[in-house]
């Protein structure tokens, strides 16, 4: 396992802001990975759901799955949506857990968070809160959370087991998890992995799914299920791209678990 240094930890960040700062304000820009309302409509959301959004905070989407696929929010819950972004999936959150929950989205880029305070006010949504922070280090007190969800930004993560024990903190006993995230077949060699300014290209610091899904095991989630997985790559307008996240094997699993009661 490689090292990351608090140095090379800062880059990381860094370059991870500068990457996604650069999606919330440019959004008509081609990006090595698929954005847009075609890439919702790619990595499976309904139609039907993505209609319900603003354009604008479809326009900035950057995930790489459809984690609603567990079907783990119910009316009520209290969601935190790690690495929100534009809005799509605390929105979509937003509406599913209804005027008595509250979705809170988690974003460490100021202007994604900026985005989507704005989209949740096109939509009237008055149950959406956005804080800033990063998965590592969740500024929530223990037991608050019903439902963590978060799409393609675990693997953007240097601490991966400390975001897995951090999503355990902040839920309650029972608490669901549902996750879209970059795995690969292949680990890049330590040299890629050790590189900070490539972690923004979300794969060479994606882990396998064994040792992604272990962590959740290790940290005590029960029913640690993958549901699905997608060649999220093949969607890149990047000719390198495709080809870079094919020797590795990267491609998106759709996961979900459970906090023991």
């Amino acid at each position: 396992m490689v090292v990351i240094t608090s140095n090379q930890r800062d880059v990381i960040l860094d370059a991870v802001r500068a990457m996604y700062t650069a999606v919330a304000d440019s959004p008509e820009r081609e990006y090595h990975f698929p954005t847009g309302r075609r890439a919702c409509e790619y990595v499976g959301y309904p139609g039907e759901a993505l209609d319900r959004l603003p354009a604008a905070a479809l326009e900035s989407f950057a995930g790489v799955g459809y984690p609603f696929a567990a079907e783990v929010i119910g009316a009520g819950d209290v969601v935190l949506d790690i690495g929100s972004g534009s809005g799509t999936d605390v929105l979509l959150s937003a509406l599913l857990v209804g005027p008595e929950g509250r979705a809170i989205g988690l974003d460490m880029t100021p202007a994604m968070r900026r985005k989507a305070a704005a989209n949740a006010r096109l939509m009237n949504l008055d149950n959406v809160e956005l804080i800033d922070g990063d998965a590592e280090d969740i500024p929530l007190p223990d037991s608050s959370i019903d439902v963590v969800t978060s799409n393609g930004v675990i693997n953007l993560v240097p601490d991966k087991p400390a975001a897995v024990r951090e999503m355990s903190r902040v839920l309650r006993p029972g608490g669901r998890v549902q996750i879209a995230d970059i795995v690969v077949r292949n680990l890049p060699s330590e040299e890629c992995r050790s590189s900070p300014e490539l972690w923004a290209e979300c794969i060479v610091g994606a882990t396998t799914e064994s040792d992604y899904l272990d962590a959740f095991r290790a940290a005590g989630f029960e029913d640690v299920e993958r549901l699905s997985t997608l060649d999220y790559f093949a969607a890149s307008g990047s000719e390198s791209t495709r080809r870079t996240a094919g020797g590795f094997g990267a491609h998106t699993i759709v996961m979900r678990a459970r906090k023991p009661a």
